[in-house]
């Protein structure tokens, strides 16, 4: 663990969104460093393009894995790390796929050996190009990927629990062979945590790779069901760090909060700053987290077309690098003194034979016992049932009472435990 918090951002550029990587503008990408800096962040996670990368399998563009160590570079003369996603993949509603893996070519990603070789191959090396840079904190292996594995995918690669255990296994060996002893991870959208049939579990994000990451999305039915300013809505990013650490074997292991933003219209641009205020809060009150990385820098610009309309205004600056109260808000938090929170003494229990992560989604009765305890002050926690009588494993995460979701009953104040 880190002596403090990190406080990061998502790296959007602001001139020509991740394409900036075809005609990439190093002036343009240091004034954009410049104002991430300026808001006393410490890192950036950065998003090389996989199709723009590696357009062949046995094709890795030396130009492409040039240009990012040139942005990294640029982010260390501004005291700023880099942690670089690789299979680029999946980001603001567009997937990124390159053409030796689709349509003619068809091919699973997590399944066929040609495909893993070329994967393995391509994360290797960007994790060695970057691997002499004191500023690069490590890779993620890609963005989301698990959101091709499964509906509601339209045209998902099918794999089993099995073969993604073994696909993150070879991933991650290849980055560590890259680049030995960095923060080298994976991260998954919350379907991971939520979605019965995901092949992507609950179980590997919490022991594959050096941290858990975790993605905090409220336009997953938290504000629609619950309003923006709701318990739930402020805690969800709170609930998600807490919740991943039911599976985690090592009761220390940090979790990562990678992806939160404010989604408009669900959460309207006059109350962002409000909204990012309290999730920021509450995420600090877990025990345990490594780093806070807002979503995103900088805005979309309207030039580009066919964003969903949330997408456009995500950015904590304006395309014109104009900071935004979201930004100062992420400021403030960045520059305070740092404080530990107190252990989350109170664990909801999560039943883990079999594992039905839709009892964690939204409307599920782990999710609205864990708000029910939260509104009622509890400051609750998540423990598997198959550790809810381990004493040691209880102690050192500071647990002193275990409670069965079934036992919190809601009230009219908003829950309280029977």
């Amino acid at each position: 663990m880190p002596s403090a918090v990190r406080f990061g951002v998502n790296y959007t550029p602001s001139e020509g969104w991740f394409h900036h990587w075809l005609d990439f503008d190093p002036d343009s990408v240091r004034a954009d460093l410049d104002s991430i800096a300026a808001l006393g962040l410490d890192h950036i996670r950065v998003f090389p393009l996989w199709p723009y990368f590696q357009p062949n399998r046995t094709l890795i563009r030396g130009r492409a894995v040039e240009h990012l160590v040139e942005l990294v570079d640029a982010a260390a003369e501004r005291g700023l790390d880099v942690n670089v996603d690789g299979l680029q993949g999946h980001l603001s509603s567009f997937d990124f796929l390159p053409a030796w893996t689709r349509t003619w070519h068809r091919r699973n990603l997590f399944t066929d050996p040609d495909v893993l070789d070329g994967q393995a191959a391509y994360l290797r090396a960007l994790a060695a190009a970057l691997a002499d840079r004191p500023n690069f904190l490590g890779m993620t292996l890609g963005n989301e990927v698990n959101q091709f594995s499964a509906g509601p995918h339209p045209d998902p690669d099918r794999a089993t629990e099995d073969d993604i255990d073994r696909w993150l296994t070879r991933m991650l060996a290849a980055c560590e062979e890259g680049a030995p002893g960095r923060l080298h991870l994976h991260a998954e959208y919350d379907a991971t945590w939520y979605q019965d049939d995901q092949p992507f579990t609950p179980g590997q994000a919490a022991r594959h790779g050096a941290v858990t990451a975790v993605h905090s999305w409220v336009f997953n039915g938290t504000a629609q069901r619950h309003g923006r300013a709701s318990v739930p809505s402020e805690h969800h990013a709170a609930y998600l760090i807490e919740l991943s650490k039911a599976w985690a074997d090592d009761p220390h292991r940090p979790v990562w909060l990678q992806e939160v933003g404010a989604p408009a219209p669900l959460v309207p641009p006059e109350h962002a700053a409000a909204f990012t205020e309290a999730t920021v809060a509450n995420a600090l009150d877990c025990p345990g987290l490594w780093g806070i990385t807002w979503w995103c820098s900088h805005d979309v610009s309207r030039d580009l077309a066919d964003f969903p309309d949330l997408e456009y205004g995500l950015g904590l600056l304006t395309n014109d690098r104009t900071p935004k109260d979201t930004a100062r808000v992420l400021e403030r938090a960045a520059r305070a003194t740092p404080r530990t929170p107190e252990p989350r003494t109170t664990a909801l229990i999560v039943p883990a034979d079999p594992v039905r992560r839709s009892l964690c989604a939204p409307g599920g009765p782990v999710f609205d016992a864990f708000f029910r305890l939260t509104a009622d002050g509890a400051r609750p926690t998540t423990v598997l049932d198959t550790r809810a009588d381990d004493p040691a494993h209880l102690s050192a995460r500071g647990i002193t009472e275990v409670v069965a979701p079934d036992q919190v009953l809601p009230t009219p104040q908003g829950g309280t435990r029977s």
